[in-house]
């Protein structure tokens, strides 16, 4: 099974720990304001260099430092705009997943983790008994729009299909981050179609 190739960074990583959870190839929107992550922002576009988003496991979005969930994704800033002054608004994009091997904070409160790549089955095919939960995906990526689910879009391969349907299910973020951790993708798309017949949204053949 072909992997996808790690990401060139260090196995350090800057965390920006937050209540929802980010997929490779999503989009996300973030508005910061606190100083750490002012800074953070800042240093990222300078060096061209990415950080690391994780749902938070106990403790606040903003000000104290929170744990994180041990899997995470890399981000890379997108888009970046202060129309207000004093706070940002940027786009990300996730990429590669990581797991947490050791945190530690900074003097401002910033977290750095010690991270593991973790690698992608690509180019792996949706198998004929998960086909049918493509058509509903096509047409949910077409009123997300690109600012939400980035192109190129790979509606043929197993993986990609399950981190955009884990993307956009109504379901709690731990149940996400649960999604997020599976290193099989079948898997994954197995418990999707399995909830979108649950929910009336799929109807099984036969």
């Amino acid at each position: 099974m072909p992997e996808t190739l790690l990401p060139q960074v260090p196995s350090e990583l800057p965390l920006f720990p937050l209540n929802t959870v980010l997929f490779p190839g999503a989009g996300l929107p973030l508005k910061v304001f606190e100083a750490r992550y002012m800074d953070l922002v800042s240093r990222c576009l300078r060096e061209q260099t990415g950080f690391g988003i994780c749902l938070i496991a106990e403790g606040p979005e903003v000000g104290g430092p929170a744990r994180p969930e041990t899997v995470g994704v890399l981000a890379q800033i997108a888009d970046c705009d202060m129309s207000q002054p004093g706070i940002l608004q940027i786009r990300v994009v996730g990429e590669q997943r990581f797991r947490v091997a050791h945190v530690a904070h900074d003097a401002n409160g910033l977290a750095r983790a010690v991270v593991e790549w973790l690698p992608e089955a690509a180019g792996q095919p949706v198998p004929p008994e998960f086909a049918d939960i493509v058509p509903l995906l096509r047409a949910v990526v077409a009123d997300a729009g690109p600012e939400n689910i980035p192109e190129p879009h790979h509606f043929d391969d197993a993986c990609w299909v399950g981190h955009r349907y884990a993307q956009i299910l109504p379901i709690p973020a731990k149940a996400k981050q649960k999604l997020l951790e599976l290193d099989d993708p079948l898997l994954r798309l197995s418990i999707v179609r399995e909830f979108l017949i649950q929910r009336g949204l799929l109807t099984p053949a036969g």
